[in-house]
């Protein structure tokens, strides 16, 4: 589920999933607004808005790690590392 409702930059469109074709309407497509599992873009979409909810908090990304995420607050140090397998 870490890929769904990712945003999406550009139009992408499917054909109508099985069992949800609207008689008198088979020839149109469906307009996804949200990422779908199994999109090829899902990882990239679901990354970029991770890294913009964790970096509006204050985290920072580390320069040679972009899945590695740091916050200094006080005399505490708190790391992230981000691990996704979709497999």
């Amino acid at each position: 589920t870490a890929f769904l409702h990712g945003d999406l930059d550009e139009e992408n469109y499917m054909v109508q999933p099985e069992g949800c074709v609207v008689p008198g309407q088979e020839k149109k497509v469906c307009k996804l607004v949200k990422s779908l599992y199994g999109l090829k873009q899902a990882p990239k979409q679901w990354h970029e808005k991770f890294d913009k909810v964790i970096t509006s908090g204050g985290f920072t990304t580390v320069r040679v790690d972009r899945c590695v995420y740091t916050k200094i607050i006080g005399d505490d140090c708190v790391i992230i590392c981000l691990y996704v397998d979709d497999m």
